[in-house]
C-alpha cells in the first residue's frame, strides 16, 4: 500500500469526529429498507428515482435531475469549479419483478428480503455520504456529482451508467461506485461480457403423424450439450453459463421454435471473442435448411482497469485499512465497467458483507456497516481533494 495514501487516510481519519457515525449508520439502515420496499425493476426504476429525487433536494444539492432512462443526477459543488469533479453512484435497481412480495425480517444482527443489499443499501449510502459531508461542514475542492444510476442488472446492460456516463464525462476525473454487499473488496478492473439470445426455428408438427422431422428443442438441446463441452481457459479467466431456455408449445408437438439465453464472460476482450466464435461455429454446424437458428446479441458490457498502483484504489485500500479490514483487490462486472472502458479511474466499494443475493432470501450483516460508511466518507473526503 502507497505510504502517501496511507497517511492521507489516517490524517483525514483523525481530524475527523465520528461522535455521529451511529445514529448515521442507523439512518442508513432505515434508508436501505425505505428504499428496499419501492419495486424497481431493471427498466422500471422511475418509483425509485422520484424518492432518491425528493432526498437529493432535501439536501439542497443542485443541478437536480432525472433522465430519460431514470438516473438522478444531484451537484454537491466544489470550490474551485474549473476542476474536473468527482462522480459517486450507485445503482437502484433490482433482478425482482414488480409483483415480488418485498418482505422484510429484521433480526439482531441480519435483515433480510429481496434486493436489501443489492443495491437498497448501496442506494442509501450514496444519501449517506450526502448526509455525512453536510454534517462535515465539508465544502469539496471540485464538484461532487451524486448520481443514482438506472438498468445496471440483468439486460440492463449498464444502460443507466452509459447514459450517465456520457453525461458527465466532460465534467469528471473519477467515479466511486457503490455496492452494498461488497465490503472488503476494491473492484479496479471490469471484466467483458457478451450476451446471446440464440433462437432455433423449424416447421414443427405433430409428435406422432410427423415424428422424424426436426425439432427446435431438439436441435437447441444439441447445441447446448455442444457449448457445454466447451472449455475456455483458467488464465484469463472465461466463463459460459446458459441462463434460460424457452419454447415448445406442447408434450405432443415437435417445437417449431425455442430460444435459449447464454452468458460469456473473460478479463480478458480477445479472449471473450474467441470464446464466441466458438459458440458461433457450433451453431453454424448445426444449422440446415429445416433447422435455422438467428443469434442476438443482448448484452455487451465492456472491460477495462487501472493499475492497482493508481491512487484511487490505492485510498479505496487504506480507508478500509483504517478501519480494520483488509481490503482484496477485485475483478467482476459492475456500473464501473463504464467509465474504466474510456480510460476513467473507477472503484467499485462495498458497504457491508452479506449473502443471496438475487434470491428473495437475500440477506445484510448489520454489524459491518458502520466501518462501511466510515470507509466510503474517508475514501470521498481524499478523493474530492
Amino acid at each position: 500500500m502507497n505510504a502517501a495514501n496511507e497517511h492521507l487516510i489516517e490524517q483525514l481519519d483523525q481530524a475527523t469526529s465520528w461522535s455521529w457515525l451511529a445514529d448515521l449508520t442507523m439512518w442508513t439502515l432505515d434508508q436501505a429498507m425505505t428504499i428496499q420496499q419501492i419495486p424497481a425493476p431493471t427498466f422500471a426504476e422511475l418509483a425509485r428515482a422520484q424518492y432518491v429525487s425528493e432526498q437529493f433536494a432535501a439536501f439542497g444539492l443542485q443541478d437536480i435531475a432525472t433522465d430519460d432512462v431514470y438516473n438522478v443526477y444531484g451537484l454537491l459543488p466544489g470550490a474551485n469549479r474549473t476542476r474536473p469533479g468527482l462522480m459517486i453512484a450507485a445503482h437502484t435497481d433490482t433482478v425482482f419483478d414488480a409483483q415480488t412480495e418485498l418482505t422484510l425480517t429484521r433480526e439482531p444482527d441480519v435483515i433480510r428480503g429481496p434486493g436489501i443489499g443489492d443495491n437498497s443499501l448501496g442506494a442509501a449510502a450514496l444519501l449517506t455520504a450526502i448526509r455525512a459531508l453536510q454534517t462535515l461542514n465539508f465544502t469539496p475542492p471540485r464538484d461532487l456529482w451524486f448520481v443514482a444510476t438506472s438498468r445496471e442488472e440483468g439486460l440492463g446492460d449498464l444502460g443507466g451508467m452509459r447514459a450517465a456516463f456520457t453525461r458527465l464525462q466532460p465534467h469528471i476525473d473519477a467515479v466511486i461506485n457503490l455496492e452494498g454487499l461488497a465490503f472488503g473488496h476494491v473492484y479496479h478492473a471490469g471484466i467483458a461480457v457478451r450476451r446471446l439470445r440464440i433462437s432455433a426455428q423449424t416447421e414443427g408438427g405433430h409428435s406422432w403423424l410427423h415424428f422424424g422431422r426436426p425439432s427446435a428443442i431438439h436441435g437447441l438441446m444439441t447445441l447446448g450439450a455442444q457449448i457445454a463441452t466447451l472449455r475456455p481457459p483458467a488464465s484469463p479467466r472465461t466463463t459460459y453459463n446458459i441462463g434460460v431456455i424457452e419454447g415448445g408449445r406442447s408434450i405432443n408437438t415437435i417445437a417449431n421454435s425455442a430460444c435459449l439465453w447464454l452468458d460469456l464472460r473473460s478479463e480478458d476482450r480477445e479472449t471473450l471473442a474467441a470464446l464466441e466464435h466458438e459458440v458461433r461455429d457450433c451453431v453454424e454446424a448445426l444449422t440446415t435448411p429445416d433447422l435455422t437458428f438467428e443469434i442476438e446479441v443482448v448484452g455487451d458490457r465492456p472491460a477495462g482497469r487501472i493499475d492497482p498502483a493508481h491512487p484511487l484504489v490505492q485510498q479505496a485500500l487504506a480507508a478500509l485499512a483504517q478501519v480494520g479490514a483488509t481490503g482484496a483487490l477485485e475483478v467482476g462486472s459492475t456500473d464501473a465497467n463504464i467509465p474504466l472502458s474510456a480510460g476513467c479511474p473507477a472503484v467499485t466499494i462495498g458497504i457491508t458483507r452479506g449473502g443471496n443475493a438475487h434470491r428473495l432470501d437475500e440477506y445484510l450483516e448489520t454489524a459491518p456497516v458502520k466501518a462501511g460508511l466510515r470507509q466510503l466518507i474517508l475514501l470521498t473526503l481524499a478523493t474530492a481533494r
